[in-house]
């Protein structure tokens, strides 16, 4: 079954990523990693604004004193509510960027990297904690992307893209253990990308060149599928009154002939009960 879906921003992003509610500011949050620049979207108002971050951006994240923190292409960056731009860890390497970032329910960032060129075993998937602590997650890691938690907060959810896999970890403290798969993507439906999970704790995963967001029960079964008119959706997340509209990031690049709507915020009205987010606790 496919619900219907709306436009909540039409845009030509070329690689739009990491849709995130900010309840403080009533703001949905999201970036355009190849342009540099972080997005924000007020559904109340229609207003929205874009900042441009000097560096390839994987992720925009709320902090727990305004701002923001962010995954760029030499490390992790902080932007104060002010604009005022700090660097909480460095750590270029060429040919190498920050991709997809989760904030943990203990206000650690969770931040993955990737090669340029996606050579296998290139990226990272990092534990910043607030004081810039890092504890780099030993297994290999290529396309790092979707990261999140079960509602208890005792598994966490993560897609390294071409293992075509969702994999969960269980959660002791600051450290991930047991990695084992959740949900094997079978051939025919996409790469698995961005991901959320929801109040009944199903895991919503937006399928790169699938079309599609795909939602899985606790127990890996896939029970709903939201087609989308655009080839390459990104990532999803709840945000809205009530957490209860899913928003859709998407992309255009690589696309000879993109839809008109690759790279808008697309959103999905009503479609759960998302859980209230965390912000970085640095």
């Amino acid at each position: 079954m496919s619900p219907s879906w709306d436009i909540a921003v039409r845009e030509r992003a070329e690689l739009g990523e990491g849709p995130t509610w900010d309840p403080v500011t009533g703001r949905l949050i999201w970036v355009d990693i190849l342009s540099a620049r972080v997005h924000t979207y007020a559904p109340s108002t229609g207003r929205r604004t874009v900042m441009a971050t000097g560096q390839h951006v994987g992720a925009a994240k709320p902090r727990a004193g305004g701002g923001l923190v962010v995954n760029l292409r030499d490390g992790v960056g902080l932007y104060a509510a002010d604009g005022a731009f700090s660097w909480l860890v460095t750590d270029p390497v060429p040919g190498r960027r920050g991709n997809d970032a989760a904030v943990a329910p203990d206000g650690a960032l969770w931040a993955g990297t990737m090669r340029y060129d996606e050579a296998a075993g290139g990226g990272t998937l990092s534990r910043v904690a607030p004081d810039g602590t890092v504890a780099r997650m030993p297994a290999a890691v290529t396309v790092s992307n979707g990261t999140g938690w079960s509602p208890d907060g005792r598994l966490m959810y993560y897609v390294d893209t071409p293992t075509r896999r969702i994999d969960v970890f269980d959660v002791e403290g600051a450290r991930i253990h047991g990695r084992r798969p959740f949900v094997t993507v079978p051939p025919g439906q996409g790469w698995p990308d961005g991901l959320t999970v929801d109040a009944e704790g199903c895991v919503w995963v937006a399928f790169w060149e699938g079309a599609a967001v795909r939602r899985y029960t606790p127990g890996g079964r896939q029970d709903r599928v939201v087609e989308l008119p655009v080839r390459r959706p990104t990532a999803c997340a709840f945000g809205g009154p009530g957490l209860r509209d899913l928003y859709i990031s998407t992309a255009r690049t690589g696309l000879a002939a993109p839809h008109p709507l690759s790279g808008s915020l697309l959103v999905l009205p009503d479609a759960g009960r998302g859980l209230p987010g965390t912000p970085f606790a640095g």
